[in-house]
């Protein structure tokens, strides 16, 4: 999976409303979507922070949906 890719898989699972079936803060189903999109959103900074080529510099300004 590319960063951009991991960035879009942090904002769908968070997007994911409700997390599961209980309303309620401490609901295990929750904490483990959100612990996944945590580790989908530090590895698209990770893979954002080595950008070395152009096609890679546009990939992350798609996915923002930023115009150069």
């Amino acid at each position: 999976m590319t960063g951009p890719g991991h960035y879009r898989e942090a904002e769908r699972l968070l997007a994911t409303q409700p997390f599961c079936h209980h309303d309620r803060v401490d609901c295990e189903h929750g904490q483990v979507i959100v612990a996944k999109a945590q580790v989908h959103a530090m590895l698209a900074l990770a893979a954002a922070t080595a950008i070395d080529t152009a096609d890679g510099y546009q990939a992350w300004l798609e996915v923002a949906g930023v115009q150069p």
